[in-house]
C-alpha cells in the first residue's frame, strides 16, 4: 500500500514537502519554507538561525506533526532543487529524521553554505547524486533523478520506483528546449516511464491556470539584450535585480556587461551564497565579477564606483521584490551612500510574485524610484514554471494512472485538476489535496 501525505505546498505557493510511505518505507520530497510568513517573522529572506516549533506555529514552514506517525520510518529527504520554498526548511526540520539528505550538486552546494553561514548543525548525513542518475534506497525502493529545466540550475523530477509502479514527483519545472545554462529536460526518459508504468504524478499546478507554452530561458536573454544593449544608457547608472538563484540569467546579465564595457559588480548576500555555490560544482564561473555581501562594504563599494565615475559599471543586485531591508530599497531610501539621478536605469529581470506583501513593497519601492526620475524596466523576466500546455506535454508523456495538482493555492491545483479532466481523468483518479492530508493508492 502506498500512502502520500500532502504536508505542504497545496494550500499556497511555497512550504512545499510531500510525504510518501510505501509499505512501512517513506521517502520525503522537498523541505521548503513560506518565504512570506518567513520574513514576516524573521525581518529576513535569509536563512537563520531561530526556533524551528515557532516558525510551524507562524506557517512559515511545513507542519511536521502530520507525519509525527511516520518520523522513524523515513529513508530519505530529497530537495529537488535549490529554491528556498523546497529546501530553505531542510536546516530547521531534517533533524528530526534519522534520514539521508539527497540533492544534485548545485542544490548540495547551496544546503552547506546556507548551514555554514548560520552555524547551524544538522545530523544528517548529505550525499550527492547527479542529474539522470539512480540510487537504491532500500531492498524495495530506488530513486532516479530525472534532468529537468528551471529558473536555478540541477533541478530535478524524481522518479520513486516500488513494486506497485512509479511515484514521479515533477514539482518546479518547465520544458526549455533552447535552455541557456544546463541540458534540456529528459524527454526521453520521462517517454520511457510512462511506458513503464506511472502510478501517481505529483505535479506543480503554478501556472496551470496559463494557456501557453512556459518560453525558454533563451528568450529572456533576449529580452536583456534589448534592453540593456538597445536603450540609450551612456554614462547612466544602470542596475538590474533578479532572482540570486537564477544562474543563468545572471551570466546573461554579465554577458551583456561586457558588450557594454562595463565592470559588474554584484551587491547582495544571496547573491554571493549562490554565486559560490554554482562555482564550487563547475556549473558557471563568476571570477569577472566583484561580488559584495555585507552592508558595510557595499556602502563603500558605492561610494567607490560613484568616485570613479557609475557610467563605468553594471550593478546587479538584491531587492527584485522590493523588500525593505534588500540591497536596492537601501539605496533608494539614502540609506548606503549612493543616489539615483534622472534617467539612471532599473531593470526588474523577474515578475513580482504575487502576493499582497510583494505587490505593497514593489508599489512603494517603483513609486519611489519615479519620484528620483528613474527609468524603470519591469517583467524583462520569462518564468521557470510550466504553463497549462507544458503540463499538458508532461501528463501525455507519462500517462499516470493518478494525479496530483501540487505547488499551488486551490484555484491553481483545481486549474490543473481541470485540465486532467479535460484530457479524459475520471474524478476519481484525480486528486485535490489540502495540507496535512493523507491519500492511499491505489484506492
Amino acid at each position: 500500500m502506498i500512502e502520500i501525505c500532502t504536508v505542504g505546498g497545496y494550500n499556497e505557493v511555497g512550504k512545499n514537502m510531500t510525504a510518501v510511505n510505501v509499505d512501512g518505507e517513506v521517502v520525503i520530497f522537498d523541505m521548503g519554507i513560506h518565504l512570506e510568513s518567513y520574513i514576516k517573522y524573521t525581518e529576513d529572506e535569509d536563512i537563520i538561525n531561530v526556533d524551528p516549533s515557532e516558525l510551524i506555529k507562524v506557517g512559515a514552514v511545513p507542519d511536521i506533526t502530520k507525519i509525527e506517525k511516520w518520523k522513524d520510518k523515513v529513508k530519505a529527504i530529497i530537495p529537488t532543487h535549490a529554491h528556498l520554498d523546497h529546501i530553505g526548511a531542510v536546516p530547521y526540520l531534517s533533524n528530526n529524521y534519522d534520514a539521508p539528505i539527497l540533492g544534485t550538486p548545485f542544490t548540495i552546494a547551496v544546503l552547506k553554505t546556507i548551514l555554514k553561514d548560520e552555524k547551524i548543525i544538522i545530523k544528517n548525513k548529505i550525499r550527492k547524486l547527479a542529474p539522470n542518475s539512480v540510487f537504491q534506497l532500500s531492498k524495495n525502493l530506488k530513486v532516479e533523478f530525472i534532468n529537468m529545466t528551471h529558473s536555478t540550475p540541477q533541478t530535478v523530477m524524481v522518479a520513486l520506483h516500488t513494486k506497485y509502479g512509479i511515484i514521479l514527483y515533477a514539482n518546479d519545472f518547465k520544458f526549455d528546449r533552447f535552455p541557456t545554462l544546463g541540458e534540456k529536460p529528459n524527454f526521453k526518459r520521462l517517454k520511457e516511464l510512462g511506458k513503464k508504468g506511472v502510478l501517481c504524478l505529483i505535479v506543480d499546478s503554478t501556472y496551470s491556470r496559463s494557456c501557453k507554452k512556459t518560453p525558454s530561458e533563451s528568450v529572456a536573454k533576449e529580452m536583456l539584450k534589448d534592453v540593456l544593449l538597445g536603450t540609450g544608457n551612456k554614462g547612466k547608472a544602470v542596475f538590474v535585480t533578479t532572482f540570486s538563484s537564477h544562474i543563468a540569467r545572471l551570466r546573461s546579465i554579465v554577458e551583456c556587461g561586457k558588450k557594454m564595457n562595463r565592470k559588474i559588480v554584484f551587491l547582495g548576500r544571496s547573491l554571493s551564497k549562490y554565486c559560490k555555490a554554482s562555482e564550487s560544482v563547475g556549473i558557471a564561473k563568476f571570477s569577472d565579477v566583484k561580488i559584495v555581501k555585507y552592508r558595510n562594504d557595499i556602502k563603500r563599494t558605492l561610494e567607490k564606483i560613484n568616485k570613479i565615475g557609475i557610467g563605468k559599471y553594471l550593478v546587479v543586485l538584491t531587492g527584485h521584490q522590493g523588500e525593505p531591508k534588500a540591497a536596492l530599497s537601501r539605496i533608494v531610501n539614502g540609506e548606503l551612500g549612493f543616489k539615483f539621478e534622472p534617467d539612471d536605469h532599473v531593470v526588474f529581470s523577474c515578475k513580482t510574485i504575487p502576493t499582497p506583501t510583494n505587490i505593497e513593497n514593489r508599489r512603494v519601492l517603483e513609486e519611489k524610484l519615479k519620484n528620483q526620475h528613474v527609468r524603470i524596466f519591469t517583467d524583462i523576466h520569462v518564468s521557470g514554471h510550466a504553463a497549462r500546455e507544458d503540463s499538458r506535454d508532461l501528463i501525455e508523456l507519462v500517462r499516470p494512472k493518478h494525479i496530483i495538482p501540487a505547488h499551488g493555492e486551490h484555484k491553481m491545483t483545481s486549474a490543473m485538476a481541470d485540465l486532467a479532466l479535460e484530457m479524459g481523468y475520471k474524478e476519481k483518479d484525480i486528486h485535490v489535496m489540502r495540507n496535512g492530508q493523507i491519500l492511499k493508492i491505489p484506492s
